[in-house]
C-alpha cells in the first residue's frame, strides 16, 4: 500500500503521538495494532484524513476490504486533492479505475517531500540515467539525419530539479521547464540553466504554448505518473516546429495500452505509444528498450522514444 510522509498535524498532540505509533506499527507489519491506533486517533480527531488513510491501509492488509475502502474514501472526502495518495490504494483494491489512481495533488506532495534528497537518491540509490539516455538518443537521431546536435527553444516537461537541462547543457538556445512541485522548481532554478520555469500540469502548460514554437520537447520519466498520453502527443505535435523532436522515456508494459504497476507507476505498451505517434502525425525516429533506473538493484524495463514532427 502506498504512503507519504507529507502529513500535517491533526492539531491535537495526543492524536499526533498515537498516529506516529500507528505508523511505526504499520512499518513493522503489525497491521491490527496500526488499525487499532488509527481508530484511537479518530476518536480524538474524527476529521484527520491521514488517520482514515492509515486505518484503510491497515484494514486492507488484514483482508477487511469493505471496511478498508470505506476508510480510504473517507480520507479522500476530507482531502480531495489526495496528497496522501489514497486513490492508489483504492485502485489496488479494485474500488477505483487504474487510470484515476494518480492525481496532480499526489505527485505534487510526493515530490515536494522528495525534493531535498531527490538528486542524491535518484542518481545514487536508483542509478537513474534517464536524461543521459535521452541526450545520447538525440545525438544519434541528429547524426542519422545529418543535422547538428543543436536545438532552439526546448521545453522540459516534468523538469524536476533540472537533471535533463544539465544533460542538454550547451545544446539548446533556451530551455523552459514545467513541473507540479514548487520545491523541485526551486532546485531547478538554482542550476541557472532555464530561461523560465512554470509550476503546473504539463498538458495544460503545452496547450497554452504557441503552435510550432518549440524545436525540442523532452520528458524524462514523467509519463510514469500519467495514464493516457493522447493529449500529450497531440499537443506535442501542435507545439513542435517542422522537423522538431519529441524525446521521452516510459516504463515498459508488454501488453496493450497502459497499466498501473505495483511500484506504483504507470507502464505503457510499445503498440500504444507507436499508435499515438501515428495518430498524432509524429514519425518514430528511435524507439528502443532501455532501463532508466533500478529497483532494489534490479533494472526496471523501459522504452525510450524520439519522435519527429
Amino acid at each position: 500500500m502506498s504512503s507519504t510522509s507529507n502529513v500535517r498535524s491533526s492539531g491535537d498532540f495526543r492524536a499526533d503521538r498515537r498516529y506516529e505509533y500507528a505508523r511505526a506499527a504499520f512499518d513493522e507489519r503489525d497491521f491490527e495494532a496500526a488499525a487499532d491506533l488509527a481508530r484511537q486517533v479518530l476518536e480524538l480527531v474524527p476529521g484527520f484524513a491521514a488517520a482514515h488513510a492509515m486505518l484503510g491501509r491497515s484494514l486492507a492488509e488484514t483482508g477487511a476490504r469493505e471496511e478498508a475502502v470505506s476508510a480510504l474514501r473517507q480520507a479522500l472526502a476530507l482531502e480531495p486533492e489526495d496528497a496522501l495518495g489514497v486513490r492508489l490504494d483504492l485502485a489496488k483494491l479494485g474500488a477505483l479505475p487504474p487510470d484515476e489512481a494518480i492525481t496532480d495533488g499526489y505527485v505534487r506532495a510526493l515530490f515536494d517531500d522528495y525534493a531535498p534528497k531527490f538528486d542524491r537518491h535518484l542518481t545514487g540509490s536508483l542509478a537513474y540515467r534517464g536524461p543521459e539516455l535521452i541526450a545520447d538518443a538525440l545525438r544519434r537521431a541528429c547524426s542519422w539525419q545529418s543535422r547538428d546536435y543543436r536545438f532552439g527553444l526546448t521545453l522540459d516537461l516534468g523538469c524536476g530539479t533540472g537533471l535533463m537541462a544539465q544533460a542538454l547543457e550547451g545544446a539548446c538556445s533556451a530551455i523552459e521547464g514545467v513541473d507540479l512541485s514548487p520545491r523541485m522548481l526551486e532546485k531547478a532554478q538554482k542550476t541557472g540553466l532555464y530561461e523560465a520555469l512554470h509550476e503546473g500540469e504539463l498538458v495544460g502548460f503545452l496547450s497554452g504554448r504557441a503552435a510550432a514554437e518549440a524545436d525540442l520537447l523532452v520528458a524524462a520519466d514523467v509519463f510514469v505518473y500519467m495514464a493516457a498520453l493522447d493529449a500529450v502527443f497531440r499537443e506535442a505535435h501542435r507545439v513542435l516546429s517542422r522537423e522538431g523532436l519529441f524525446a521521452f522515456t516510459v516504463q515498459a508494459h508488454e501488453g496493450e495500452g497502459f497499466v498501473l504497476g505495483e511500484d506504483p507507476r504507470y507502464a505503457h505498451g510499445e503498440s500504444y505509444l507507436r499508435g499515438l505517434a501515428e495518430a498524432s502525425g509524429l514519425t518514430v525516429a528511435i524507439f528502443e528498450r532501455v532501463s532508466t533506473r533500478e529497483d532494489r538493484g534490479v533494472p526496471v524495463p523501459g522504452f525510450l522514444g524520439v519522435l519527429q514532427r
